[in-house]
């Protein structure tokens, strides 16, 4: 019970700093905070990310590609192009390396307001750091599985955010259903959202992508829009548009 526990935390909780950090803040700023909580929000979405962190300069500016080339072969993930899920997420992680390490030329506009904390993510994105965090969850595992099937879940944490990524990237762009008709294959995969917080209302997004929202019809419920309505009310972010629409 407790490899769940902890194994549902790190999902939750590095979904979430995805979703809410690198996703609504860096690529589409639909709020704003402090330098101060910026920087906070950096070192917890590296704490729960851990061995599969994500620099929120490599996302942001390859999800604001990804908008743009929705589905065409400039798109740097898409079903329509890639010939298996595999093949996309090794382009994938090839053209975030790329843009993350500077290797290539990026339109200003892709990176205008993208945060970017270099000497953090150099850290955060180092081998001593990814080893750090493997060692932490192999010993966490040592001590407390307690089956053998248990482990099967190792290697899901290791990997947490490109599988977090593979589910929309992928998997939303060919199953589910849509609100919006539109020239490309974006859909909601689940009518309520309860493993992705929110993220999961693909095609919502794709038609409001300044939205603080993704939910639309009454039972999308975007978890992580709540959340963020709460940090909102604390004076911790500001959300730019509470209706987003």
């Amino acid at each position: 019970m407790i490899i769940i526990i902890f194994v549902l935390v790190l999902w939750y909780g590095g979904l979430f700093f995805q979703s809410f950090f690198l996703h609504r803040y860096s690529a589409h700023e639909v709020f704003t905070m402090s330098k101060r909580m910026e920087r906070l929000t950096f070192i917890l979405t590296w704490f729960f990310q851990g061995s599969s962190y994500l620099s929120a300069y490599g996302y942001g500016v390859m999800h604001r590609m990804h908008h743009t080339h929705t589905d065409t072969e400039s798109d740097p993930h898409s079903p329509s192009h890639d010939a298996n899920l595999f093949v996309m997420m090794w382009k994938t992680r090839n053209i975030y390396q790329d843009i993350n390490l500077m290797r290539v030329d990026v339109d200003q506009r892709f990176t205008q307001n993208v945060p970017q904390w270099k000497s953090f993510d150099r850290f955060a994105s180092s081998r001593f750091s990814r080893v750090l965090w493997i060692s932490v969850y192999a010993s966490v595992f040592l001590l407390f599985a307690s089956t053998w099937w248990e482990w099967l879940l190792f290697p899901v944490i290791l990997l947490m955010a490109p599988i977090h990524g593979a589910i929309i990237n992928w998997f939303a762009h060919v199953y589910g259903y849509v609100n919006y008709k539109m020239d490309n294959t974006s859909k909601n995969l689940f009518p309520f959202d309860f493993l992705m917080m929110g993220e999961a209302y693909h095609n919502n997004h794709h038609k409001n992508a300044n939205s603080a929202n993704f939910g639309v019809k009454w039972h999308e419920i975007d978890v992580t829009f709540l959340i963020m309505k709460l940090l909102h009310a604390l004076g911790l972010i500001r959300i730019k548009s509470l209706t987003g629409r």
